[in-house]
């Protein structure tokens, strides 16, 4: 959805799962490197006017092939290859450009994959490694000590497991030992942790690593005042690594030589190739086979030239980060090139010489590269046998067998109400009943078909026993003792609608009743419907006129929202009604008696009925339009609104609350309730509360917050980084990617992704449909069947003596959504300062 390393990508270096690389793993580099240094010496006069090249052989999927080398800085980024073969690296050269000149070109030296990222560590990580430090030695001082391996001494270091193990007893906002290694990664990369022979990145083995202030005897040792410092800045250097440890475990992932790469990591890979612009318009499967090859470069001084016009197109590249010159001989910088964008694929697709050269223009560039072998392999498809033709088409069957199958079993009983799905189910039966005849593979997965079939047919065929449920109101505060049922669009609802003196009209009509109906039952209620409109207003006056095909209005409606109805020429005359204001008094005294983590699992309980209730295929409707399927989407849009109940719960308490003694315990309730949310990974719930408390109303509390606890002003700190939506929220992706059904997940943001890729994708492309869209949406929607793939078994040991109210009091939330008012209530609490 997670964000967001290993040796670099360079010269071949065998890893290892030991302490050290014996010396004969090394004879293989010191070979490479004097073939480079032999080919320097040969070309040394050229060395202005081409790139310098040399031979190196490695064994390639069983075969001998011979390729350039060039040095690279194959810098940790955020994306690398995933090459499921070792590259040659490449040289590139530092030039110092002068318009209408020929750039010079000078050869770097070759990375050695494990070397740091930095020359000069930041200011920020180095005292975060001294912070670290010192913690260890106050609380641990037995991990930092001189240690023996195959008879060698290795002082003043620290083993890698023990550092994972410290971390995680150290900090709540660690959940897992790969974060831990992330964390530690950002020490690594700045030089200021190292491995003691230079050899690893930080790996959760018997490998030992030593801090930078260990590695000279004569350092000086750190005063009492700044042990003092240093001590109490310990949890917040935990945030802040823990914030920079997911692009920190990307990079060392990008690192790590492809053979040492875990499924676990080319997903990772995979996951943040879908946001690259220039890979945007390529298949899935496509652009998992270039995440297998994809090179990853990085280049730290401005003015290196990765090749030059008239040389032979040997990869494709794509800018991550920076940006480049495109230098044509006779006219100079033609134009630049910036993050996102591609260049050198026209040499590959037409076999032709560079047209132009390409100059680095600025310092610390991220490529990506495609060589031109695996570019033609990949996306210059070739020919296949009748066999492979044949097999193919087989395989093309039973996947589409396997599929409709999947699909009845999705729909379940949503097929008996579609006439047309229960003609296709019946004709695509027969169909593959004579394909069966002819093709014995088929006939495993007939029986089963057949069974879907019958079912399906005689059910719609059988008399229609309409068992519509009466749904009193839409609101969440049901109070029955059974579990919550899904709404169907058949089911009916009583229903208010208003008229412009606030007087009302009672309706029954059908849950996805559309606009056109709720009119036609409000004019049988008045006696007269021309003119009529259908207004939606919300507590801050907000009024929108419904358009006549809309479905599914009454679920839809804002919290405190209410439907009007009211001829045309009045539409400037509606006024909120009283009720739509909400609350004038908070819920402190009932609310501060009940326990935090009893309001949580409530919640979650609760929650977890309206998450169980949306329909995949809501999910469908709600992208492409209510309308355009005729389909209520009632449950998704009550789980949506349950986000923002919460959301407004949390401002409006606090609004309430004069006291600012008061207040204050209120900001450490809900923050005690957002920390059991998230560990009964109702990432929903805390995420509304998290927000809530980001409140403009609530954040402008200043005299509030100043009273919180420090320690709570942490817990808060770490939430808000989950919700960071720098790089398409990938804190959040990461934390979820960790967790293991059941758990319910922020909703607004799957729904955002679909979207924005409903938006983004073109439905039909030459008048097909895009299959490739499709397949983006429904990965999306497949995760909600994943969250709740397993079972959520509400721990019957929770239940106390008072849990009854507050299983009342969570689905009873009275709240004030409207945004002025708060704002005007705070001020009120604590006016603007002069």
């Amino acid at each position: 959805m997670a964000g967001l390393l290993a040796p670099p990508y360079g010269v071949m270096e065998t890893g290892s799962n030991n302490d050290r690389i014996p010396d004969k793993e090394n004879l293989h580099k010191a070979k490479v490197c004097r073939v480079s240094d032999a080919a320097r010496g040969a070309d040394e006069k050229k060395v202005s006017s081409r790139v310098l090249s040399s031979s190196w052989v490695s064994a390639r999927a069983g075969r001998i092939t011979t390729q350039r080398v060039v040095t690279a800085v194959p810098h940790v980024g955020y994306f690398g290859s995933m090459a499921a073969k070792p590259s040659p690296s490449r040289i590139w050269s530092l030039v110092q450009v002068k318009q209408m000149e020929t750039p010079l070109i000078e050869p770097h030296v070759p990375l050695r994959p494990a070397n740091t990222i930095t020359k000069v560590p930041s200011e920020k990580i180095l005292r975060a490694g001294k912070i670290l430090r010192n913690a260890i030695l106050s609380r641990a001082p037995h991990m930092i000590r001189d240690r023996k391996y195959h008879l060698k001494t290795y002082r003043q270091c620290c083993v890698g497991t023990e550092l994972v193990d410290w971390m995680m007893q150290q900090t709540p906002c660690v959940h897992s030992r790969t974060q831990a290694v992330g964390m530690w990664q950002v020490l690594l990369e700045d030089s200021v942790l190292n491995h003691v022979d230079q050899e690893h990145h930080f790996q959760d083995k018997y490998l030992f690593y030593r801090f930078l202030d260990d590695e000279h005897e004569d350092a000086p040792l750190p005063t009492e005042e700044e042990k003092k410092e240093w001590d109490e800045e310990l949890q917040d250097t935990m945030l802040l690594l823990s914030q920079m440890g997911p692009d920190a475990h990307m990079r060392m992932i990008l690192r790590k030589p492809p053979g040492q790469r875990t499924v676990d990591d080319l997903e990772i890979i995979y996951e943040e190739l879908l946001h690259i612009k220039a890979l945007s318009h390529l298949s899935t499967t496509v652009k998992r086979e270039l995440a297998g090859v994809l090179v990853f470069e990085s280049h730290a001084k401005g003015g290196t030239v990765l090749f030059n016009q008239g040389e032979e197109g040997t990869s494709w590249y794509i800018i991550l980060k920076g940006s480049v010159n495109v230098v044509i001989y006779g006219k100079g910088v033609v134009c630049t090139l910036h993050e996102g964008d591609d260049f050198g694929k026209l040499a590959l697709v037409n076999d032709a010489p560079r047209a132009a050269s390409i100059v680095l223009r600025e310092d610390n560039c991220h490529f990506l590269r495609v060589d031109k072998e695996d570019f033609n392999r990949i996306l210059r498809p070739s020919q296949g046998t009748e066999q492979e033709k044949m097999d193919y088409a087989l395989n093309n069957k039973r996947r589409v067998i396997r599929l409709v199958l999947q699909w009845a079993a999705m729909y379940g009983d949503l097929l008996q109400e579609d006439d047309v799905a229960v003609a296709f189910l019946e004709e695509f039966y027969v169909s593959v009943s004579d394909d069966a005849r002819m093709i014995a593979a088929l006939k495993e997965q007939l029986p089963e078909l057949e069974k879907i079939v019958k079912q399906i047919s005689e059910d719609a065929k059988a008399p229609q026993k309409k068992h519509k449920v009466l749904l009193q109101q839409f609101n969440t505060g049901d109070e029955r003792a059974q579990k919550r049922q899904p709404i169907r669009g058949s089911d009916e609802v009583l229903f208010k609608v208003y008229c412009m003196d606030h007087t009302y009209t009672t309706i029954r009509v059908p849950v996805a009743a559309s606009v056109k109906e709720v009119i036609s039952a409000v004019a049988d209620k008045l006696g007269s419907g021309e003119g009529m409109i259908i207004v939606k207003m919300s507590s801050g006056g907000e009024k929108v006129v419904l358009k006549p095909n809309d479905v599914s209005v009454f679920t839809t409606l804002t919290i405190n929202g209410r439907l009007f109805a009211c001829p045309r020429e009045q539409f400037d005359s509606l006024t909120p009604l009283p009720e739509q204001e909400g609350p004038t008094v908070g819920t402190v005294g009932t609310f501060e008696l009940m326990s935090s983590k009893d309001l949580a699992y409530q919640m979650t309980i609760y929650d977890w009925e309206l998450f169980n209730c949306v329909h995949e295929l809501e999910l469908i409707y709600h992208t492409f339009g209510r309308h355009n399927f005729k389909k209520t989407t009632a449950n998704l849009d009550l789980f949506l609104r349950r986000f923002n109940e919460i959301q407004f719960w949390v401002v409006t308490e606090i609004c309430l609350c004069s006291q600012l003694s008061k207040r204050v315990q209120l900001l450490k309730k809900f923050i005690k309730i957002a920390a059991h949310c998230k560990e009964y990974k109702n990432l929903n719930s805390f995420f509304a509360i998290v927000m809530g408390l980001s409140n403009v109303a609530v954040s402008r509390l200043a005299l509030t917050w100043e009273k919180l606890p420090s320690k709570f002003k942490k817990f808060y700190a770490e939430f808000e980084s989950l919700m960071d939506p720098s790089r398409n929220h990938r804190a959040y992706r990461l934390t979820v990617a960790k967790l293991e059904p059941p758990l319910i997940p922020f909703m607004p943001l799957l729904i955002k992704d679909m979207t924005f890729t409903h938006e983004g994708n073109k439905t039909f492309i030459d008048n097909l449909v895009n299959f490739e869209k499709m397949r983006m949406i429904a990965n999306t929607a497949r995760t909600v069947r994943y969250y709740r793939s397993q079972p959520f078994n509400p721990d019957a040991a929770q239940a106390n003596k008072n849990h009854q109210d507050v299983r009342s009091y969570v689905r009873q939330l009275n709240v004030i959504d409207n945004q002025r008012t708060l704002s005007q209530m705070s001020h009120r609490l604590e006016p603007r300062r002069p």
